[in-house]
């Protein structure tokens, strides 16, 4: 099926002469994530002639075509056609497509099309400096501290892989804002076609992860190292003493380094000493006494507050402000965010745990014992991380997804109690018997969503709802 949509009517081009004006641009996935989106809309008001092409009919895409209605856009939904690429000048590829297996990626290559990203298309314009943040586990948490400590202080923005394009804001961004970027694997791999990284570059810590995309831990490595590649005199690194791989990370002479650390002392940097976060960035120690005041669960999100504020104290966030920033911040949607309790039981909504490392931080941030809902697409990353706190801390798990029987024979017998569910919902129901009031159903599946749901917010939204219908009594929305 091939579905059309003309706009009613252009809207204005900036005065200025835009390299895109005129241009035959095809923007390969719109998907609902808002990167598509962000994209078709910028280089059509730039007066590129748009063409976006997506797989999913147009049924599937319904928020994502109404937010592009009146645009001068054509559609070819449901399906791709060769000519969209081989008469391109410029193709955008969505970060979900994997250009090395791609076709018609390949196609447009041969037909001497450029291949670019909505995010690179951002980075080369984007005038002000860029705080970066990347990892296998935590981005979302740390980039969404890092605006708000920088809010406190001075204009920031907030975007990239966390869920907003900031091309339609290019306009109005100035040399004197900040830009807050989440920054996946997938996007910082595009990044280095335009030989550009972060004026202020954060690693959260390092895991295997969506190794059935890159392939190889290696080409893993090479695509997060890229935050770093190309940072000139004057930029900073921000990086994770605690974390193995993270820590032995090489910076140029020119870039200043800055460790954090949530497990000991460090002679320079930032660290947690108690219920303290201590910097130690200059000629003077500063601390903030964080005690009843961190809002977070867990105590990897103790070394996301570090990294952020890292960061923020180097950007000149007095260290005050950095710590009411902290206490007044709420647990982002599906990152150990409580949903509710029933019959004394606390659901935990964890469903951004796709790595079997963030389950292992979710299962170990509970001193009550969990019953654990883990499970899911299989990325080809070892599971074992979070075996060990799962026969430590769990009194039940409810397996799901195409890793359950993974996951059952890892567990082995003499660990808890093991039982697998065909749906999510059937799951809940089983989690909710097996726990006992004072327990944490908890909702960390260690893997991906896409063999049983399109993303994992959907995931973590059915389990809000299935807990619901057993009765469960709702806290306030998260931030």
């Amino acid at each position: 099926m091939v579905a059309r949509q003309k706009a009613l009517r252009p809207l204005p081009i900036r005065p200025a002469l835009s390299p895109y004006q005129g241009r035959a641009v095809t923007v390969m996935g719109l998907g609902l994530f808002g990167g598509g989106v962000g994209a078709a809309r910028y280089l059509a008001r730039q007066g590129a002639r748009v063409t976006v092409t997506d797989l999913k009919p147009a049924a599937s895409l319904k928020p994502s075509l109404l937010a592009l209605k009146g645009l001068p856009i054509t559609f070819h939904l449901g399906r791709h056609a060769a000519a969209d690429f081989t008469r391109a000048d410029l193709v955008v590829v969505s970060p979900a497509v994997d250009k090395r297996k791609s076709k018609f990626v390949r196609m447009a290559r041969k037909a001497g099309a450029g291949i670019t990203s909505e995010m690179n298309l951002f980075a080369a314009a984007c005038p002000a400096p860029i705080v970066g943040i990347t990892g296998s586990n935590g981005k979302s948490t740390t980039t969404a501290l890092v605006a708000d400590m920088l809010r406190t202080h001075r204009p920031a923005r907030l975007g990239g892989n966390i869920g907003k394009s900031l091309l339609d804001e290019l306009a109005e961004i100035g040399p004197r804002e900040t830009v807050v970027l989440e920054l996946s694997s997938f996007q910082l791999e595009d990044l280095a076609a335009v030989g550009k990284s972060p004026h202020v570059a954060i690693v959260t810590n390092i895991s295997p992860n969506h190794l059935d995309r890159h392939g190889t831990m290696r080409a893993y490595l090479s695509a997060k190292q890229n935050i770093l590649r190309f940072q000139r005199a004057g930029d900073v690194a921000v990086l994770n003493a605690d974390d193995p791989e993270v820590g032995t990370w090489k910076t140029k002479r020119c870039v200043r380094t800055v460790f954090f650390s949530a497990e000991r002392r460090l002679a320079r940097g930032v660290y947690a000493d108690g219920t303290e976060i201590v910097f130690r960035l200059g000629r003077r120690t500063e601390r903030v006494d964080m005690a009843g005041r961190n809002p977070l669960l867990g105590r990897h999100n103790v070394s996301n507050i570090l990294a952020a504020a890292a960061a923020a104290r180097v950007l000149g966030v007095p260290a005050k402000k950095i710590g009411h920033a902290i206490s007044k911040f709420h647990a982002l949607p599906h990152r150990l965010e409580p949903v509710g309790r029933c019959d004394g039981v606390l659901f935990i909504n964890d469903s951004k745990a796709t790595t079997p490392l963030a389950a292992k931080a979710a299962i170990e941030a509970f001193a009550e014992p969990v019953v654990l809902i883990a499970g899911g697409y299989d990325k080809h990353s070892s599971v074992q991380p979070m075996v060990g706190p799962i026969r430590r801390r769990a009194r039940a798990v409810v397996l799901i997804g195409a890793t359950a029987p993974k996951l059952a024979k890892a567990i082995g017998r003499g660990g808890p109690r093991v039982e697998r569910a065909k749906t999510l919902r059937q799951a809940v129901r089983r989690a909710v018997a097996l726990a006992r009031p004072g327990d944490v159903v908890l909702l960390s599946t260690g893997h991906a969503s896409w063999d049983m749901f399109d993303n994992y917010e959907q995931r973590g939204e059915r389990f809000r709802q299935a807990a619901l219908a057993l009765g469960m009594k709702p806290y306030g929305k998260a931030r």
